[in-house]
């Protein structure tokens, strides 16, 4: 299991297009993997559970990854998140 942290700087958060962009980006990989926001954890490859984290500018998220591409995965995510989406 791999985790980091990372913080949105997206102005409009983890919402509608951004989270489609993350999803996306979460579902190249094949290990199982979570967002979590305040002890709340949910599937990052799930547009739904993404968006009910509520996740705004500035949120510290963590990044959860467990699986064969654990680090490339987390780290893949970790840095579309701080790069404000982009690419």
């Amino acid at each position: 299991m791999y985790i980091q942290e990372a913080v949105v700087k997206n102005q409009v958060g983890l919402h509608a297009r951004p989270a489609t962009f993350f999803i996306q980006k979460a579902n190249e990989f094949k290990s199982s993997i979570w967002v979590e926001k305040d002890e709340r954890r949910v599937n990052a490859k799930s547009l739904l559970g993404v968006l009910s984290l509520g996740i705004v500018k500035g949120t510290a998220i963590h990044i959860i990854a467990d699986g064969p591409d654990e680090v490339g995965a987390v780290g893949a995510l970790a840095e579309l998140i701080s790069s404000d989406f982009s690419e």
